[in-house]
């Protein structure tokens, strides 16, 4: 076998569970509530072989545009060649997380407004 072509080929270690992460999963990846609009985060888990994304998807992040109940249709931006493809892929939600980017993005805008607020307090231009 010299260069074989399977679906999970050069997955060792990608699919791999973290050290003193093994074991049963805790009920709280299933009670996760996903809905439309949602930005989540794609990371296969090597536990569950059902409704696991092909390993391109690894560490993607996409929309929610689909919610089943016991996966989620994501849309993913795919690069082929000089054109981004809008993916639409079907994820079991043990392959995939709420993406910490959006909190991030509210957070900074709630201090960039408090920062407004101040200086029109005080009169100093932004």
């Amino acid at each position: 076998m010299v260069n074989s072509k399977g679906y999970r080929r050069g997955t060792r270690h990608l699919f791999q569970k973290d050290f003193r992460k093994a074991g049963v999963e805790p009920l709280s990846t299933f009670l996760k509530v996903y809905k439309k609009g949602d930005i989540v985060d794609i990371k296969g888990n090597g536990a569950f072989q059902k409704g696991m994304p092909h390993k391109f998807y690894h560490g993607k992040t996409g929309r929610v545009f689909n919610v089943t109940p016991h996966a989620v249709g994501i849309i993913v931006n795919k690069q082929l060649r000089g054109k981004i493809l809008p993916k639409r892929i079907n994820v079991r939600v043990e392959h995939i997380s709420h993406s910490k980017c959006r909190q991030d993005f509210l957070t900074r805008v709630k201090a960039n407004e408090k920062l407004k607020k101040e200086a029109k307090e005080k009169g100093i231009p932004v």
